[in-house]
This record gives C-alpha cells, structure tokens and sequence, in this order.
C-alpha cells in the first residue's frame, strides 16, 4: 500500500484529502507544516508527498526545496491558493512534479496523486517500453522497431531520464546536475546540444514519443496521445 504525506496547517483540509485517499486505499501520514514534514519523513517511508504552499514555520516552497535536494525521486504534488503562472512556474523549478489549485477537485487531486504513483513506478524499472521503442539500462541499448542503437552516454542517459518519467518537466539545471554531475562547468546549452541530437535520430523513426521544449522551463518527454 502506498504511503502519502498530506501537508498543510489547516486540518479541515488534510482531513478531506486523508479520507478521498483512504477511500482509494492509500495509506495517509498528515503534518501541518513544512519543519514536521522534514521531522517525519526522517523515520517514515513515504512514497508521495501533498504539501500547501502557506504554511507557518517553512512554507510550501522551502520545504518543495529541501525534500527535491535530499529525496530526488520523491513524487511531489502542491497544493495552493494562488493560480498565477509565476507561481506554477516557481514550483516546477523548485522540484514540484504537479499542481492543484484551491478550491479543488477531491477527485481530480485523487487522479493526480495516482499518476504521480504511476509515473515514478515506471521510472524504477531498468527497462521502459514506449510503443515501439524499448530502452535497456542494463545493455544500454535502445531500440526501434528492428533497429538497435548504442548510443554516446550522456545522450542514453538523458533520453532515460525523460522516458523515465513521461510529461515530467525537467529544468536544463537539473539534466545537469543529474546526468552530468554537480561539478559540471560546462554551459547549460549543452543540454540543448543532446536533445538535438536525440531529435534527429529517433524522430524520423517513431511517432510514438517526442521531446517537447517548455519555454522558460526546461524539456519533457510526451508519449503520443497523452495529455498536459
């Protein structure tokens, strides 16, 4: 059963969330702010955090910040008052893998949450299959159809990284310092460079994934027929 963290100072709120996840199965673990949050998931396997943005003591965005440099593939889902793009475009950047608004949808948040768990269920596997194509993390090998490809590292590495997590919006920032390291002194356009490069070879290959640009952001990967 999977273990979600509800994280918000208002317990009328952390309350309706518990009981729409207990109703799905899902096993609830409340805190009502961001130090608490820190203070429980230390002892405590969770496998997906819900976290408000207002919260005395640390707020949303310092906590989205701390969970994102400690447990990197920790699914996070924010909740918050406030619909303003810069707001959503600050949460991506801090880590946050999706966005509800208040007032919301107890179903919709529902849905999210179970996409999150899908998504990153996926992203633990060592081999990933979209539609035609399989990546191997063990032979590192990709293929398409009947053909098989060897690619340069860090380029398999990147496209493992955005197949590992479909619609996932990853900033140039954080490729970087997962796929090329923290002590990278290169440009950040190197990034750029690889996605090219990813591009040109499977593109004329397959229809059944593309690596979108999300200008001001960053790259995802889209498999075909899916939705923002």
């Amino acid at each position: 059963m999977a273990r979600i963290m509800v994280v918000d100072d208002d317990p009328d709120i952390r309350e309706l969330i518990r009981v729409y996840l207990a109703g799905e199965g899902l096993g609830v673990i409340e805190a009502g702010n961001g130090e608490e949050a820190l203070k429980l998931i230390e002892s405590t396997q969770v496998d997906l955090v819900v976290l408000d943005v207002m919260m005395p003591h640390m707020d949303g965005w310092d906590l989205c910040r701390e969970l994102r440099s400690h447990y990197s593939d920790l699914p996070l889902l924010m909740v918050t008052a406030k619909s303003e793009t810069t707001h959503k475009v600050k949460g991506f950047r801090l880590g946050t893998d999706d966005y509800v608004v208040k007032p919301f949808d107890p179903v919709e948040l529902i849905m999210r949450v179970k996409a999150l768990l899908k998504r990153y269920k996926i992203a633990s596997s060592q081999l990933i299959s979209i539609g035609d194509m399989t990546i191997d993390h063990v032979s590192f090998e990709v293929r398409v159809q009947e053909q098989c490809f060897i690619l340069p590292l860090k380029e398999f590495k990147l496209l493992f990284k955005l197949a590992s997590y479909p619609r996932l919006i990853f900033t140039r920032t954080q490729l970087i310092e997962q796929i090329w390291g923290m002590d990278y002194e290169g440009d950040e356009r190197t990034v750029d460079v690889h996605i090219k490069r990813l591009r040109e070879r499977f593109e004329p290959l397959t229809d059944q994934f593309r690596i979108t640009t999300i200008h001001g952001l960053g790259y995802r990967l889209e498999v075909s027929g899916s939705r923002s």
